[in-house]
């Protein structure tokens, strides 16, 4: 256990907050990228659409707590938490923070998860050396990088396969209608699955913040006022809007008419329920890119402009590295004084 003054306590609950709220700017593209793009809805609407939803996944991790396992993983399945210190938490929220910054600014959609990720994985093998790591909790996490994308790029061209020939026999205009309110629907279930996994990372991070300096007491838990706090963080964030982001996710990877943008939204929150499920901190960028790929291959393949997706690929391989460096890099600050 490693004595923290309250004031300090304070001070590191509320960056972490920070980033949950940098989390829901940089990633509120992941949740109406499609909606904007399609114009279902203004981008006005469209923000506070997703931050609403984002803020509904708090009810529905009361009504079923077993989607509350990727906070677990985070706070204890990366780096072994007896091992964490408050420097460790404070170089892993600057590293990840660094590199959204400069992602924001550069309209790159790489992933708020993996750079908290990074940061951890980083601050911690800083503090102490690789046999801190939890591997079974990184290696699911770095298999889901390259699963999350392609399984939801699957998802969303079975969604189109199976509601092409479901509505085979529709007017244009019946289905049209149709997809219309579909793809509204799908996008609030991932906004909800969104906002359900990605504010458990901060829940991680504060959580064990508060086990490591003996806040916590008791085993190992998310406090409810965690919860919902990062909840209404994220939620705030995801209101702030990320227009570069929206931008390049919602109209520069492919044109999508409403049912791509049904397909791309029911595939991905699949995806993003599943591995909350699971336990599994996915990127809901990678996830939401990939089926955003997927919905425009199955119109056909030279839909895509595959040199912006490549570049998007570019930055989920340097999003661990980068952001871990940054944050060992802070970490060792905290050292010298």
């Amino acid at each position: 256990m490693h004595e923290l003054a309250f004031p300090l306590l304070v001070g590191l609950v509320i960056l972490a907050l920070a980033f949950d709220f940098l989390n829901g700017l940089h990633d509120a593209a992941n949740s109406i990228a499609t909606v904007v793009a399609t114009r279902l809805l203004r981008p006005v609407q469209a923000v506070l659409f997703a931050a609403f939803f984002n803020f509904a996944a708090y009810f529905l991790s009361i009504i079923f707590p077993e989607l509350h396992k990727v906070a677990e993983t985070i706070g204890k399945g990366i780096i072994d938490k007896d091992l964490v210190t408050p420097a460790v938490v404070f170089g892993a929220l600057v590293g990840a923070m660094f590199w959204n910054v400069v992602t924001w600014l550069k309209g790159i959609p790489s992933s708020s998860s993996h750079a908290l990720v990074g940061g951890i994985v980083g601050a911690g093998v800083a503090h102490a050396g690789f046999e801190g790591i939890e591997w079974t909790g990184l290696n699911k996490t770095v298999i889901a990088i390259f699963l999350s994308p392609l399984l939801g790029m699957l998802l969303a061209m079975l969604v189109m396969l199976v509601s092409s020939w479901a509505l085979r026999r529709a007017t244009a205009s019946f289905a049209e209608k149709t997809f219309r309110h579909l793809h509204l629907l799908s996008s609030a279930a991932y906004s909800i699955s969104h906002g359900l996994n990605d504010a458990q990372k901060t829940m991680g991070i504060i959580t064990v913040l508060l086990y490591s300096t003996g806040y916590l007491g008791g085993e190992f838990h998310v406090p409810h006022w965690v919860a919902f706090s990062c909840y209404i963080a994220i939620a705030l964030g995801t209101l702030s809007g990320g227009w570069k982001i929206i931008e390049t996710m919602g109209g520069r990877i492919t044109k999508l008419s409403h049912h791509q943008g049904f397909a791309a939204s029911t595939g991905g929150s699949i995806m993003v329920f599943t591995a909350s499920l699971l336990g599994i901190p996915v990127s809901t960028t990678h996830t939401i890119t990939g089926s955003i790929i997927g919905a425009g291959i199955a119109r056909r393949a030279s839909a895509v402009r595959w040199g912006v997706a490549g570049n998007v690929v570019a930055a989920w391989f340097i999003t661990i590295p980068a952001s871990a460096i940054v944050a060992a890099i802070f970490y060792a600050i905290t050292r010298l004084f």
